[in-house]
C-alpha cells in the first residue's frame, strides 16, 4: 500500500492507495503517529507548497543516516580523490592497476566490518520532491545520494533483528545532498558530517508499507537520471549489514521512538561522485526507487 500527505480545507489529510485511486485514512500508524503540534506540521507544509506540489509523507522525528554499502564507499572515495586531487588519483589507480585491488585508502574504515556505522542528520531540512534546489553559498559541489529510507511505526530498544524488522511501519526513498568539497576536512575532523550534510535532504511524496518491500529487501532496484537520461543504476544486493541489524544496532541500549528515520545510507551507483555524473544548474535530477519513490529537483544556479 502507499502513503502521502495533502493539504486540503486548511489542514493536512493521510491518504492511500492500494494501486488505484488514493482514499483518506486517519490511520497514520506507519509513521508513528501524531509527534508534532499539527499547527506547526501545517506550517511547515505551506511553505514547503510554495516551492513544490507535493508534500512529504511525514515529518520525521530523527534522523540517522547508515553506511551499510561498501562498494559505495570505496567508488564514492575514488571520485572524490579523482574530482579533487587528481595528482593522488593518478597514483591510487597506478597501485590499483598493479595489486588488481581497491586501493586500501578507499575502503571503509575497519569499524564498518565490526558494526553498522551512521551519523545523526538534520531531519528538519527535509524537503519534497519537486523543490528546487541549489548548492549552499560555501560548496561549489553540489551532490545527491540515493537512499532507502526505513520509517519505525513502534519502539525499539535493545531489539533483536527481527524485532526491529517488525517495527518497520513504512518505506521511503531519501536523498542525502552533500557538499563534497566540504565533506572530506569535516570527516577528518573526527566529528563527521556537518555544513556538508545538514542544509538539505529530501524525500518521496509517496512511503510504501513493509508488505511490499521486505519479501524483496535484497532485490530492490533503482536508477538516477539526470535531464531524463539514464546516467546510474542501482541496487540494494550485497550490502554488509542487513536493514533488521541496522536498527537493532541503533538500539542498543538507546530508545529509539516511533516516527523516527533511517537509512541505509547510499545505494551502490547512487551518487555523482561514484559515478562521475555531477549534477549542474539547469539540470533536472530523478532518482527512482523502484517500487518505492520518486523524487525529482531542477538545479538552480
Amino acid at each position: 500500500m502507499k502513503l502521502r500527505r495533502v493539504h486540503r480545507d486548511g489542514r493536512l489529510v493521510v491518504q492511500q492507495s492500494t494501486g488505484g485511486d488514493w482514499a483518506d485514512t486517519d490511520d497514520a500508524g506507519a509513521f508513528g503517529g501524531q509527534v508534532f503540534d499539527p499547527e506547526w506540521e501545517l506550517t511547515l507544509a505551506r511553505e514547503h507548497l510554495e516551492r513544490s506540489e507535493h508534500l512529504l509523507p511525514f515529518q520525521p522525528v530523527s534522523f540517522r543516516d547508515f553506511l551499510l554499502c561498501e562498494q559505495h564507499n570505496i567508488d564514492a572515495a575514488r571520485g572524490l580523490v579523482r574530482r579533487f586531487h587528481p595528482g593522488q588519483y593518478r597514483a591510487a589507480s597506478l597501485i590499483e592497476k598493479l595489486t588488481r585491488r581497491p586501493f586500501p585508502m578507499f575502503k571503509p574504515a575497519a569499524l564498518f566490518y565490526r558494526q553498522p556505522e551512521y551519523y545523526m542528520g538534520n531531519h528538519l531540512t527535509f524537503v519534497p520532491s519537486g523543490t528546487p534546489m541549489r548548492a549552499p553559498s560555501y560548496s561549489s559541489a553540489l551532490d545527491y545520494e540515493l537512499e532507502l529510507g526505513i520509517v519505525l511505526a513502534a519502539p525499539l530498544l535493545d531489539a533483536t533483528p527481527d524485532e526491529a524488522v517488525a517495527a518497520i511501519g513504512a518505506f521511503v526513498l531519501v536523498n542525502d545532498f552533500s557538499a563534497r568539497d566540504v565533506q572530506r576536512a569535516e570527516m577528518a575532523s573526527g566529528l563527521g558530517p556537518q555544513k556538508s550534510k545538514h542544509f538539505a535532504n529530501s524525500m518521496s511524496a509517496t512511503a510504501v508499507t513493509p508488505d511490499e518491500v521486505l519479501p524483496r529487501i535484497d532485490a530492490l532496484t533503482g536508477s538516477v537520471a539526470i535531464n531524463g537520461k539514464t546516467v546510474s543504476t542501482v541496487s540494494s544486493a550485497g550490502l554488509w549489514w542487513s536493514v533488521g541489524e541496522m536498527l537493532a544496532h541503533a538500539s542498543k541500549s538507546e530508545q529509539l521512538r516511533p516516527g523516527e528515520l533511517l537509512a541505509t545510507g547510499t545505494l551502490a551507483g547512487g551518487s555523482g561522485m561514484e559515478t562521475g555524473n555531477w549534477v549542474s544548474p539547469g539540470d533536472t535530477l530523478t532518482l527512482t526507487l523502484d517500487g518505492v519513490g520518486q523524487i525529482e529537483h531542477p538545479i538552480l544556479g
